[in-house]
């Protein structure tokens, strides 16, 4: 059972066990209630047979005990459901952040950022309240009506038909709705998602948008979606309600068939006046709470949907393996790697090559030839399909991602920085560093020429991603992060991209102290970034076309040759 909690409902083990107690303790408190139900029973019955007299203390102690019973069992029930699930709820999201951690890069190209941050806000949200005030009230009402059914059919059968015929045929109505009510909840997640990023899209191209004047024909577009969401909410109620209101008409019909069945018995002669009465009581007990259970059954199904995706990443494959690393040197080498994303189309095929320790390979051909490809898949940022990808004769599938990337310092083209200081961020290099090593680290990279003239120098805050620096100010701060790291092998995938030509120059400069003796990979799509590389890779359609050294290549007059006269031509053009 606890298994298939913590499946149905994104729960951890221990959140699983809670719940089972939340159950329990639900269905001793309804139980609870119905005590009172069971004291006015005999009471009435004192009183029309005339034994109440000496009686009141009795009734009076039970009026107390029963009070205290309920507000025990109701502080209990609160710990075991509230409180329990609260604690539970952070526990998924903290559980979902480090599944998120270990789950391959593939993965995220699959979801785009309003979808995962849905899953780990909304829907945690809405199975905090499910796992809170849905579930356990539901499954406690309906272990608790159990076993009150059980005792009707003791005092009369017939009553007891009567007056629970209407309970499954209600929750039979609502079950039956599971289908229709995941498809339009499905979809308006869907709608949800679709008017999310729009959203996020208009804020992120707010500029450009302007800069085009096309914020009316975008809004437009927006509204659209916003309405939609607003209309499809409407009818996943509707679609709700059809069914809900049916199965409570239903079991309102119980009161009736109690009522006419009792008093034909009655008037027969077949059953007496205080059998009819405490039916009547315990009916309008019951009934009204699994009125809100037929609800709460309607609001688990719906949840379904919140579920599934919350499993989706919780039952995920992760990228596992050793700890311990047993490379000897730092070569990496590709053997017949082969490689494809989603869609099937394969990006690598038979890729075979080595860098070498101590020499810079450049990784150079057409737009879309694999390059940025390897260069994941040399970090295990994704796992190859096919072939071997070793480090130092260690192959890295089998090691584990964290532990691989303490060996890779690595410069993205697109960089990511943190609204923070402009120190905090080249620390993400090596969180450990003191002060001193990273300005030194920083200077290396020239981040001095800017840094020191912003308004708090280093300690200037510098907004989201980097939004207040311009992108080679960025890109110098990435760079400063790898020269912190100072790892064994680096990674630069146009590192230098987003920097002017006297900035490139001495950011190569610095590169080259950085490089000694290490393990470089550059993919660069400037010929004379990779002019005094050591070997030069050219991928093209996936494949490796072309491999050796710059002045081996330029002798074959092949891709990378006409690489370099097609720039040269491009650089002597003018207006």
């Amino acid at each position: 059972m606890k298994e298939k909690l913590m499946h149905k409902y994104a729960l951890s083990s221990q959140g699983a066990k809670d719940m089972i107690k939340a159950f329990i303790s639900v269905t001793i408190s309804d139980l609870i209630l119905m005590i009172p139900v069971s004291l006015l029973y005999f009471l009435v019955k004192d009183y029309m047979e005339g034994n109440l007299a000496g009686r009141g203390g009795f009734y009076i102690a039970g009026v107390i005990i029963t009070l205290v019973l309920i507000a025990v069992s109701t502080y209990i029930q609160y710990n075991a459901t509230f409180l329990s699930t609260y604690v539970e709820s952070g526990v998924r999201r903290i559980t979902l952040a480090e599944k998120l951690r270990k789950i391959p890069l593939s993965f995220f190209g699959k979801k785009d950022l309003s979808d995962l941050t849905s899953t780990i806000m909304a829907d945690c949200a809405q199975m905090e309240t499910a796992s809170s005030h849905f579930i356990p009230e539901l499954v406690g009402a309906c272990i608790s009506t159990a076993f009150v059914a059980i005792g009707l059919f003791f005092f009369d059968w017939r009553m007891a038909i009567a007056a629970l015929w209407v309970l499954p045929i209600s929750f039979i109505i609502v079950s039956c709705s599971g289908k229709v009510q995941r498809k339009l909840n499905e979809k308006q997640v869907a709608l949800k998602m679709t008017c999310a990023d729009g959203i996020q899209e208009c804020l992120e191209s707010v500029r450009d948008i302007r800069a085009y004047n096309t914020q009316e024909e975008y809004m437009k577009g927006l509204d659209e979606k916003i309405k939609a969401v607003e209309k499809h909410a409407v009818s996943t109620e509707l679609g709700t309600a059809v069914f809900v209101g049916s199965a409570q008409m239903i079991l309102k019909l119980g009161i009736a068939t109690v009522a006419l069945v009792g008093g034909a018995l009655l008037a027969s002669g077949k059953l007496d006046v205080i059998t009819f009465f405490m039916f009547l009581m315990v009916v309008s007990r019951i009934y009204d709470p699994m009125q809100v259970s037929l609800q709460n059954l309607a609001a688990i199904i719906a949840s379904d949907v919140q579920s599934a995706r919350l499993d989706e990443i919780l039952s995920h494959d992760v990228q596992e393996g050793s700890e311990k690393l047993d490379n000897k040197g730092y070569d990496i080498e590709f053997s017949n790697v082969g490689f494809s994303y989603d869609t099937g189309d394969e990006v690598l095929k038979d890729v075979s090559f080595v860098a070498k320790q101590g020499e810079v390979t450049a990784l150079i051909g057409p737009s879309g030839g694999g390059k940025t490809t390897i260069s994941r898949l040399a970090a295990r940022f994704w796992d190859a399909d096919k072939g071997k990808i070793t480090v130092g004769g260690m192959d890295i599938s089998m090691i584990d991602p964290e532990t691989l990337m303490s060996l890779y310092s690595i410069v993205f083209q697109d960089v990511t920085l943190f609204n923070n200081t402009v120190i905090e961020n080249i620390r993400i290099g090596k969180m450990d560093a003191t002060d001193e090593e990273v300005i030194a680290a920083a200077k290396l990279a020239h981040c001095d020429e800017f840094a020191e003239k912003l308004s708090d120098g280093w300690n200037t805050m510098i907004g989201e991603n980097g939004c207040e620096l311009s992108g080679g100010e960025r890109q110098r701060i990435s760079i400063a992060r790898a020269f912190l790291k100072d790892a064994p092998v680096i990674l630069l995938d146009e590192a230098t991209a987003s920097l002017d030509v006297d900035n490139e120059t001495m950011i190569q400069e610095s590169l080259s102290q950085l490089i000694k003796n290490k393990t470089v990979m550059i993919i660069a799509h400037r010929m004379r970034t990779v002019a005094d590389a050591d070997k030069i890779v050219v991928l093209k359609n996936g494949k490796v076309a072309e491999s050796g050294k710059p002045s081996e290549l330029m002798a074959k007059s092949g891709i990378y040759a006409g690489m370099v006269n097609t720039q040269l031509t491009a650089a002597n053009w003018s207006l």
